[in-house]
């Protein structure tokens, strides 16, 4: 039952909230919605090694918000905010609509976040990296950023093999069924020259007592430069590899 839904679909007013805030009649309702997914689509692709982890939405009368929740928001944001209002005129031209405002936010810790994660283990599929080693990096890398548990699984023509195959390594605790647990879900493909490779990433992070508040302890985070040195150890690794 737990591997079969989406872990933040099933915890949406409980302990996760919504990534498109708005109301509408009947009518616009679907005009909406699928603005929104055009929306999503275009940011991602044209921002997809920024590492996007969140596109949320509000409408408030013809106003648009779009918040994009990003590990590198200087990319994002360009010099003086040049590719941001770029951005924005390209999002009216899609829309139509003239009133549009973008805000980034940086993701305090992408180890933990995971669509990161996952994009970043489809990455190094792609480059052609033993898969069991992206996992086991990013699984240790996760938990030192004080994650209480993490589940990674990949599936398809793994290594090339002619019959394709789910592998998934998993540690510490991920409680699927406690709608209190704060777990994180993402996914991502690796287009690699035979064939796709899906990645899918469980993060438990904690149980909330009530939103914004953790009964467990919080997410640690190293200082930047060791972040730093670490990406830089894993980089020469992968090349030597």
């Amino acid at each position: 039952m737990g591997q079969k839904v989406n872990p933040i679909g099933l915890r949406l007013g409980i302990v996760t909230t919504w990534q498109s805030r708005w109301y509408a009649e009947k009518e616009k309702y679907t005009n909406y919605l699928l603005e929104d997914l055009k929306i999503r689509r275009y940011i991602k692709e044209r921002f997809y090694r920024s590492g996007i982890s969140k596109v949320e939405i509000e409408r408030l009368a013809n106003q648009i918000k779009v918040i994009i929740k990003t590990a590198r928001p200087g990319i994002v944001i360009g010099r003086k905010g040049s590719e941001v209002e770029k951005l924005r005129q390209e999002l009216q031209k899609l829309t139509g609509n003239q009133n549009i405002q973008i805000s980034v936010e940086e993701v305090p810790v992408p180890e933990i976040d995971a669509q990161l994660v996952a994009e970043n283990i489809a990455a190094q599929i792609e480059r052609r990296v033993s898969y069991r080693r992206a996992m086991k990096q990013a699984i240790a890398r996760a938990l030192k950023m004080g994650a209480k548990g993490i589940k990674i699984a990949c599936s398809g023509r793994l290594a090339g093999a002619e019959i394709a195959r789910e592998e998934w390594y998993r540690e510490g605790r991920l409680p699927l069924q406690t709608l209190r647990a704060d777990i994180d879900y993402g996914f991502a493909e690796a287009l690699t020259t035979y064939g796709k490779i899906g990645v899918k990433v469980w993060i438990f992070k904690g149980e909330v007592i009530s939103p914004g508040e953790v009964l467990e302890e919080g997410v640690a985070s190293l200082p930047q430069e060791e972040r730093y040195e670490e990406e830089l150890e894993d980089y020469v690794d992968a090349q030597e590899s």
